[in-house]
């Protein structure tokens, strides 16, 4: 865990979220600053900065947050007509949190804007 990561502090109850999931693997909550009218954002609980600093060991990490994620399009009631599944990965790519986590996004038709 992070000292200063903002989301360190969400999945340990440190900063506040509107949580809709948790487990001992993974917490997803409500992004602050949605696009859509389904915008969760799904984080593990272990500190990993990027994609890119995954490891084998973190493979079950890593499918649980996929399970959640389409678990979250249903109860949300995106997966029949769609959603997107996106991470940020580098400055670059727009992450403006480096801790892993995937952008569930739905309830709308989705342009072909990326996310920032």
């Amino acid at each position: 865990m992070s000292e200063t990561c903002l989301f360190c502090g969400i999945s340990s109850g440190e900063n506040p979220a509107n949580i809709v999931y948790q487990d001992e693997m993974v917490t997803a909550f409500w992004d602050i600053k949605p696009i859509a009218p389904v915008h969760i954002l799904i984080i593990p609980n272990k500190h990993i900065h990027s994609l890119n600093e995954i490891s084998e060991a973190d493979g079950p990490i890593l499918a649980h947050m996929l399970f959640v994620a389409r678990d979250l399009a249903k109860e949300h009631g995106v997966d029949e007509d769609g959603y997107r599944l996106m991470t940020n990965i580098g400055e670059n790519g727009r992450q403006t949190v480096f801790h892993l986590h995937l952008h569930l996004i739905g309830g709308r038709r989705l342009m072909g804007r990326i996310v920032s």
